[in-house]
């Protein structure tokens, strides 16, 4: 490891040597001693970076879930396009080294263990995105924001096994499409902009949630 790599660049070091080692010779097999030698750190520095083997393989989901609780905490005019973007700051931090990500997948996909920790991870970033809009959006059908935030975990977890399972690039824009279908169900999508007047004559889709209706009124009589 180089002694001038950034934080960041070390850990990504030590990920990479560890599912080097979990493909070549299996998850059980590979010991910490064995990673943290593989990576030219110590044992000890292995500890203080992750708490064992399973937690370098969802090492990259604790950094993505932590920036998205910063970037949703921040003020959106749109809390369900920022929903829509935070799967996106997700999909483009994999797609950036799709081979990483393609040996994780498959380090995953062959331990049950691990299969059943990215259910559960998975699960973390809907719950996120669904407390988010349920703060976002004061009065919202809390079904509105559970099923929102289910089908953009879906939808984007879908586009993403495309990436894993082949050697194709599948880029961000086929997310940005099918995201841009969930906004169009839900009736949040983008709007045209009402011109100014004394009168505003607002339309909004039948299925769209009462509370997404009274922020663009709202938006739209300020």
């Amino acid at each position: 490891m180089s002694e001038t790599a950034s934080p960041s660049a070390a850990r990504d070091e030590v990920v990479a040597a560890a599912l080097d080692l979990f493909a070549r010779q299996g998850f059980e097999a590979t010991s910490v001693d064995q990673i943290a030698q593989a990576a030219g750190i110590s044992r000890s520095t292995f500890f203080r970076q992750f708490g064992g083997k399973d937690d370098v393989v969802f090492a990259d989901h604790e950094l993505l879930l932590e920036r998205l609780r910063t970037y949703l905490a921040r003020p959106h005019e749109n809390p369900w396009e920022a929903v829509c973007e935070a799967s996106m700051q997700v999909y483009r931090h994999f797609a950036a080294d799709p081979e990483l990500a393609r040996r994780r997948y498959t380090v995953v996909r062959d331990v049950p263990a691990l299969r059943d920790r990215e259910i559960v991870t998975v699960f973390r970033y809907e719950r996120l995105f669904d407390e988010y809009l349920r703060t976002a959006l004061p009065g919202l059908d809390p079904l509105d924001a559970v099923s929102f935030a289910a089908l953009v975990t879906a939808v984007h977890n879908h586009v993403l096994r495309r990436l894993l399972r082949g050697p194709k690039k599948v880029p961000a824009s086929a997310l940005r499409r099918a995201l841009d279908d969930c906004l169009d169900k839900f009736g949040v999508g983008e709007r045209t902009a009402a011109a100014a007047d004394d009168v505003v004559v607002a339309v909004f889709p039948r299925r769209m949630p009462a509370a997404e209706v009274a922020r663009r009124l709202r938006d739209d009589l300020h």
